[in-house]
């Protein structure tokens, strides 16, 4: 009988162990932003046309191509004035020293800054395309 019993253990500790590492793999994958993409925009005081444009542009792509993940908070968007020392701590976790628009989903980074200056004024649906493919990669 001893056996039977013992093997009823080690096979119930077995289903738990595995039931368990299969809850924590699933925890883990919901667990980084859920899902949620950060999108941050980081701009100095004095801002120039090109600056405002950045914002305006991907405010605007944000809003137009994901309406219903932005309302429930899937993407968010933050336009943070790098001068402010307020702000000086999330510039620093994300290794940001000057203006930069950063797409951030989970341990994934992407930084459109390039793009944004150069496309911003002068093509912005360049740089709306540009911002719907970075968010569909990450």
């Amino acid at each position: 009988m001893k056996p039977n019993y013992l093997m009823s253990i080690v096979c119930m500790l077995t289903f738990t162990a595995f039931t368990l590492n299969a809850q924590q793999a699933a925890d883990k994958a919901t667990d980084t932003n859920n899902g949620k993409v950060e999108v941050v925009y980081f701009h100095n005081t004095y801002r120039c046309a090109t600056c405002l444009a950045i914002e305006s542009v991907t405010k605007s792509t944000l809003e137009k191509e994901y309406p219903e993940q932005m309302k429930a908070g899937k993407i968010t968007f933050q336009s943070l004035n790098i001068q402010e020392d307020a702000n000086e701590s999330i510039a620093q976790k994300l290794n940001v020293s000057g203006q930069s628009l950063l797409f951030i989903k989970g341990d994934k980074k992407a930084d459109l800054t390039n793009d944004a200056f150069m496309y911003a004024r002068t093509k912005p649906e360049k740089l709306s395309e540009k911002i719907v493919e970075t968010i569909n990669k990450l």
